[in-house]
């Protein structure tokens, strides 16, 4: 057994009075997943989100530091750091050059076109950590050893990026942990989209819309966005509608989501996030997100309402025209701006195949281009039925 390595569940599969370590080890993966699932409808500010999950994540994956950087979706940079047990400003400042300038392992860029958006730097120097720049330099002299880097991306780019990171003569990040990570990665995507969106808003953005919704759904606070985006998404003409009915499902989703946190009632894995895609009536689309800011039976919600992206509309496009699960792949990418040799590499395959499955689905979607297929996006024939307000998960 190589040093460093941590034994998953096939090294205890096949001895049967082991396998309750396996069992409590995924009972411990489950309760983080229930708590991060809360934690991301919680409307908690970055920084403190970036704590919280960090707590909560060491429950499951043990490690003696965390940092979360917010980014730039353009270009990947980060914006601002959230550390916990961590390196010096300086140093992360060094990380950010090599990052940017030198050649190096588990490089963010090439994590984020990855198979999965998670690797362990022991696993890509084949458990020689000083063939990395930064371990030499920084990691290893400040007392770290194997560190854990977690791409938080969603279809609307990449908006953070999750470091843990381990000291010196502690075990080495083991391949169940890697792949529990990365399970996860999506829902601390959503909790810190979520919270830059709440910052925005509550900063005057023009283009975010906030609403702070009572236990009675009674609108507390709203901006000049939000009240420009109700006006547009209507009632629909409901005797006695208050607000219009996809703000207040998505606000019970929240409260569902964000309950006691007890045994009896957890909040399942898969549950549907308090999110939904709805259609104004002046033709556009908007997501709308809901969040809880307090506890107890007379808890307010935060409704945040911004305007559509194409990657974000290509799941209705799949619905509408019968894709295979290989289309919606290829859809999805597309809509995200990836060129067919990316989407290739993404899903590792050639690009020849990839030009097959555009070609199928230029042809049932009536398109003959990609420009074609991103406008078709938010054509109106396919989306007739949502227009009430409601529509499934992102």
């Amino acid at each position: 057994m190589e040093p460093g390595y941590i034994p998953d569940f096939w090294d205890y599969a096949v001895d049967r009075h082991k396998l309750p370590i396996v069992v409590n080890a995924s009972a411990a993966q489950a309760r983080v997943r229930d708590e991060i699932v809360r934690l991301v409808h919680r409307g908690l500010p970055v920084p403190d989100f970036a704590r919280a999950v960090g707590d909560a994540l060491g429950r499951a994956v043990p490690a003696e530091g965390t940092c979360m950087m917010t980014t730039d979706p353009a270009t990947m940079l980060p914006t601002a750091e959230f550390v916990e047990n961590g390196l010096p400003a300086a140093a992360l400042l060094r990380l950010v050059e090599i990052e940017v300038r030198e050649p190096d392992f588990n490089k963010w860029s090439q994590l984020a076109h990855a198979r999965r958006p998670a690797g362990t730097l022991s696993e890509a120097t084949a458990g020689d950590l000083d063939r990395s720049l930064r371990q030499r330099e920084i990691r290893r002299p400040g007392g770290f050893s194997d560190e854990l880097r977690v791409v938080l991306a969603g279809s609307t780019g990449t908006w953070g990026q999750l470091t843990v990171f381990r000291e010196a003569g502690r075990p080495y990040f083991s391949p169940a942990e890697v792949e529990f990570v990365s399970s996860i990665a999506g829902l601390i995507a959503d909790g810190l989209r979520r919270g830059l969106l709440l910052g925005d808003a509550q900063a005057g953005a023009d283009d975010v819309g906030l609403l702070v919704l009572d236990a009675d759904d009674g609108v507390r606070m709203s901006n000049r966005a939000a009240d420009h985006l109700l006006d547009e998404l209507g009632t629909g003409g409901r005797e006695g509608a208050r607000l219009p009915l996809v703000i207040s499902a998505v606000a019970r989703q929240a409260r569902s989501l964000c309950g006691p946190a007890t045994s009896a009632a957890p909040a399942p894995a898969d549950a549907r996030p308090a999110r939904a895609r709805a259609r104004t009536r002046a033709g556009r689309w908007l997501i709308v997100r809901g969040s809880l800011l307090n506890d107890g039976p007379e808890a307010q919600v935060a409704v945040m309402l911004e305007a559509a992206r194409p990657a974000e509309m290509a799941p209705l496009m799949v619905d509408a025209y019968g894709f295979t699960d290989s289309e919606r792949r290829v859809t999805e990418l597309v809509a995200q701006g990836l060129s067919t040799k990316q989407i290739a590499g993404r899903l590792h395959v050639s690009s020849y195949t990839v030009q097959d499955h555009l070609k199928a689905i230029f042809a049932k979607s009536g398109t003959g281009s990609r420009g074609d297929l991103i406008a078709r996006l938010f054509l109106d024939h396919y989306a007739v039925s949502l227009t009430s307000g409601i529509a499934g998960d992102l």
